[in-house]
């Protein structure tokens, strides 16, 4: 299967680290930030992926160059940041089938083995790995409304930092998503926020009758935006 690691922003809260490099080769734990997402890649089964640079996208290129370890490597180039989904539609050229979106700023304790398998069941359209948090971190990320547990955790609707959110069960940065999904995000406008959002294009196929499904996530996982993040991402690691 191929990935999609959206690796474009420069993160802003991680300056000053940032001032002269991507956020995707801030080091955590002795290597930059975008290795660790290639060895959870590569762990998941991923055998090529797609990296989605912007910010001085030429060092992450030079620095990783067309391969990290057996995972092959193609870049594309979002030349204006306007939000995850529009990231992910860059990648439609080189995508023809299911795929794995994995953020380029996630550091995993585990794989998306059991995701993907998942993904590879009759009727089946997409998974959304998904985690529980608390209302406040809800605002702030995407959330997943369910039918029911005994439905399978079918996801019936999501939506990208809500005031009011519906549920706790958030997005976590990781998916299994069909191509199917590009035609959908061109069908989206922005959002409040001017963003083209993931979840709205996820929201297109719901809304077409795709069986879409929430899975959790399985593992820990630390979402690098703060010098904070990084020494939970390091003690994460170290004890994996």
């Amino acid at each position: 299967m191929i990935g999609v690691v959206p690796a474009a922003g420069r993160g802003t809260r991680l300056e000053p680290l940032t001032d002269d490099r991507p956020k995707g080769l801030v080091e955590v734990g002795g290597q930059p930030l975008l290795a660790h997402v290639f060895e959870t890649l590569l762990a998941s089964g991923v055998s090529e992926v797609v990296v989605v640079v912007g910010y001085r996208a030429g060092r992450i290129i030079e620095r990783f160059g067309d391969a990290f370890g057996g995972l092959a490597i193609t870049y594309v180039h979002q030349r204006e940041r306007q939000g995850l989904g529009h990231a992910v539609l860059q990648a439609a050229p080189h995508v023809d089938g299911p795929f794995v979106v994995l953020n380029g700023d996630n550091v995993l304790a585990g794989d998306l083995r059991g995701a993907i398998e998942r993904m590879d069941e009759a009727g089946i359209d997409a998974i959304l790995a998904v985690e529980q948090v608390d209302t406040e971190t809800a605002r702030e990320t995407g959330v997943v409304s369910v039918a029911d547990e005994a439905d399978g955790g079918q996801v019936i609707d999501v939506v990208e930092k809500p005031t009011e959110p519906p549920s706790t069960l958030a997005t976590t940065g990781c998916y299994v998503l069909p191509a199917e999904v590009f035609a959908a995000l061109e069908l989206c406008r922005p959002s409040d926020r001017g963003e083209y959002e993931l979840p709205d294009g996820i929201g297109v196929l719901v809304r077409a009758g795709a069986r879409i499904e929430a899975v959790e996530l399985g593992c820990e996982r630390v979402n690098v935006n703060t010098p904070g993040d990084i020494e939970r991402a390091e003690k994460l690691l170290d004890g994996r």
